[in-house]
């Protein structure tokens, strides 16, 4: 890779974290080839690390860590706010839901003068609503736009309780300690929705009841319509709103038959868990990681290494299993440029959120410092849309 290209990824990895606190040397996050990594930092309820690897030609990843007040006035709530938002068909919509999502929600938290699941599912429901008013705009210009979408999902620690709400199929992973054997053992989180599972294709097939086509066996992979693997996203305007199925978008993206309510759904699936002692820590990941490391796998690097660079090692095992699987070298893979490495692997975020006992409980009243850290990213010009490919 010519030294021109590797500064010039260098320079659009760079995260936004302009006027905020920042903890370590590493302030900003690193880059070594295209991993953005950030190794270490201080949450309002701990330590946290961050990594980002980039396999696609545009980055359709895009995380961030917000911690301190999670509310637009100073009265709080206090805590922390992680998001990992793997896009697919172009990084429009989770770059749009990096901008906007915590925004909403703090302002329904300020409203609410707390958190709650209906703070977050109104952020959800708004951020929805503001990329179909993006899509509405462009459409007559950019009609592809109504094909990208992203997955979302969202972790929030607030007053002794994580709030968990997801669409698509990224993944919190707890890792929790076991008094009885002292194992630490993983405990999944959040729900997916993809159709590879049976329950997500069942719960299709009672949305959809008078559709027997609602979800199709396509070259040994379930596709909800034939056309995506995910149930649940914010986007994918073409299959929610029938105005934006039709030409000019791509012919491959069109329905034969018109729909009148929206195929897939925007409703995130929300938990709430009570924190305690032995919860120690969060793995928040795109599916990138987790095609490659079980739940426990995850959950056990974790607690036999240092913090210190512990979201950069997940992505580094994850890689190290991609390139055994195509019987390659490790060392070799990380030589692929970005495009062709999308057929090794995809996109890969990583949020590692410790949960320090001492401190997770603390009131959300206790005012602390902001941090904000966004996972690195290639800044596109203004109004360009990517190159459109088919979603998964």
């Amino acid at each position: 890779m010519s030294s021109g290209l590797m500064n010039l990824l260098r320079a659009c990895f760079q995260p936004r974290a302009d006027g905020h606190v920042h903890t370590g040397s590493d302030a900003g996050g690193r880059q070594d080839g295209l991993l953005w990594y950030k190794d270490i930092g201080q949450h309002f309820n701990g330590e946290f690390s961050m990594a980002v690897v980039q396999a696609n030609n545009l980055l359709e990843d895009q995380s961030q860590l917000e911690s301190g007040c999670l509310s637009l006035n100073d009265s709080g709530p206090y805590g922390t706010f992680v998001g990992v938002y793997d896009g697919h068909g172009g990084p429009e919509t989770s770059r749009f839901i990096n901008n906007h999502l915590f925004q909403h929600l703090k302002r329904f938290s300020s409203e609410q003068q707390s958190m709650s699941v209906d703070v977050i599912r109104k952020a959800f429901q708004a951020t929805e609503e503001g990329f179909l008013s993006v899509v509405s705009r462009q459409w007559p210009m950019k009609p592809q736009i109504a094909a990208v979408g992203s997955c979302c999902l969202v972790g929030v620690i607030c007053n002794g309780t994580l709030y968990i709400a997801n669409l698509g199929d990224s993944r919190a992973v707890l890792g929790r300690f076991v008094k009885a054997t002292g194992e630490v053992l993983a405990v999944q989180l959040s729900a997916e929705h993809n159709a590879s599972i049976e329950s997500v294709r069942q719960e299709l097939q009672s949305w959809h009841p008078d559709d027997p086509q609602i979800v199709v066996l396509k070259h040994n992979v379930w596709r909800v319509k034939g056309l995506i693997q995910i149930s649940r996203s914010i986007g994918d305007v073409y299959l929610k709103k029938a105005e934006f199925n039709r030409e000019p978008l791509y012919a491959k993206f069109r329905l034969r038959e018109p729909f009148s309510r929206p195929i897939l759904s925007a409703d995130p699936e929300i938990s709430v868990h009570h924190l305690q002692s032995q919860d120690l820590f969060v793995i928040f990941a795109s599916d990138g990681l987790w095609e490659h490391l079980s739940n426990q796998e995850a959950v056990d690097i974790v607690q036999n290494h240092p913090r210190n660079g512990i979201a950069k090692r997940l992505v580094k095992a994850a890689l190290q299993e991609a390139a055994k699987k195509r019987e390659m070298r490790y060392s070799d893979l990380k030589k692929i440029d970005r495009g062709v490495r999308r057929h090794f692997h995809d996109d890969i975020t990583v949020v590692v959120v410790f949960l320090d006992s001492n401190v997770v409980s603390r009131a959300s009243s206790v005012k602390s410092p902001n941090v904000s850290v966004k996972g690195g990213g290639i800044t596109l010009p203004p109004n360009t849309l990517a190159p459109c490919t088919t979603p998964t």
